[in-house]
């Protein structure tokens, strides 16, 4: 396909996704009271203090699942190989088990498990990280190859990044936003590296998520839930390395980390919090970045709209990264950001203990 049809063919893709994903939307909100899967506010972190339906991330599944099927039938050059087959299952078992989590709150445990379960069936279906890349180990091939590693690498990867979008998704259309927002600068990676497929599979996700934002959006009529969190968050690590990390030239982990760097960063950060605090790492706090801008006297909507301009910064830091001439430009970028990036956390305190940490649940 020509690179103007790709462009057309993405757009077109984004928009069919977003509409379907608004037209569906009340009707997931609808099934949210039907069936009970509704958010009830039990302790202090929770920023609504109003019983709030959960199960938007029907329709942003929905949107996406109908929007790539119709763009493979519509198109006959777009092919979707049995990798996206497997990602299609994969995140399917993911939407499930959101689905019971949002209605009945089940154990933590069950929903890992079921996250690694959907990542084995996508590992098996070809999607894996065979190789990283590291600055300081000197390879013929400039890269170093996981052999054996690779299984158990990737489906953390899968797992990590599935839960980090499900972490932020504290506030009215953060995670959907933030979500958009990678989704798209992936997209640009994609197109730069020929992996067109790719490309308007992300431009797809970020159209769904972005049709669910004007019921998501401060005042919220709906959450995504587990189901759109979790889902989101499971696409965007498989799409990436199929088409991202493993086609990349330069740094290739690095993109889709920048990318999610919103996210990754602000997962990474509680981790060291709570170990530097002495607290367990899956407890949960209210240190997380959204938290901080609100205590620094951001209103929820202007917490979110700053959240989404450094996520517009990190991704264009990604495809800036993608499109380095030499690994020394590419390395540079990474090591301004990761600096930008600590600077920050240390000036918002997010290493620092937060009062009333444990969430009541």
């Amino acid at each position: 396909m020509e690179k103007q049809n790709i462009i057309l063919a993405a757009s077109a893709a984004f928009v069919i996704a977003l509409v379907i994903s608004y037209l569906l939307t009340p009707y997931a909100k609808k099934l949210a009271y039907k069936i009970g899967a509704i958010d009830i506010p039990k302790d202090n972190r929770r920023v609504h203090k109003k019983p709030m339906p959960r199960l938007g991330g029907i329709a942003i599944y929905s949107a996406f699942v109908i929007t790539a099927i119709f763009m493979a039938v519509l198109n006959p050059n777009i092919h979707f190989n049995s990798e996206f087959k497997g990602i299609l299952i994969g995140v399917t078992i993911i939407v499930m088990i959101g689905i019971v989590d949002d209605v009945k709150q089940i154990s933590a445990k069950y929903k890992l498990a079921a996250q690694i379960v959907a990542a084995l069936i996508v590992v098996y279906s070809g999607v894996t990280i065979d190789f990283i890349n590291f600055p300081l180990v000197k390879s013929e091939s400039g890269y170093v190859f996981l052999k054996a590693l690779k299984i158990p690498m990737t489906v953390f990867w899968i797992v990590g990044i599935t839960n980090t979008v499900n972490l932020i998704d504290g506030l009215d259309g953060l995670a959907a936003g933030v979500s958009a927002i990678a989704s798209l600068s992936l997209a640009a990676v994609a197109y730069n590296i020929g992996q067109y497929n790719v490309a308007i599979l992300l431009a797809i996700l970020a159209g769904a998520s972005s049709g669910f934002l004007p019921y998501n959006f401060n005042p919220a009529q709906i959450f995504m839930g587990d189901t759109g969190s979790l889902a989101i968050g499971f696409l965007l690590a498989t799409i990436s390395v199929e088409g991202v990390i493993k086609k990349a030239a330069t740094i290739a982990v690095a993109i889709p980390v920048l990318a999610l760097g919103v996210p990754i960063f602000d997962t990474t950060f509680a981790i060291i919090r709570r170990l530097l605090n002495g607290r367990p790492i899956m407890e949960a706090d209210k240190g997380h970045l959204h938290h901080r801008l609100l205590d620094h006297g951001f209103s929820q909507k202007q917490t979110v709209v700053t959240l989404y301009a450094i996520s517009m910064v990190l991704g264009g830091s990604a495809v800036v990264v993608s499109n380095a001439t030499t690994r020394i430009a590419a390395y540079l970028v990474i090591a301004s950001i990761s600096l930008l990036v600590l600077f920050g956390a240390l000036r918002m305190g997010l290493m620092k203990k937060v009062e009333e940490r444990k969430a009541k649940v």
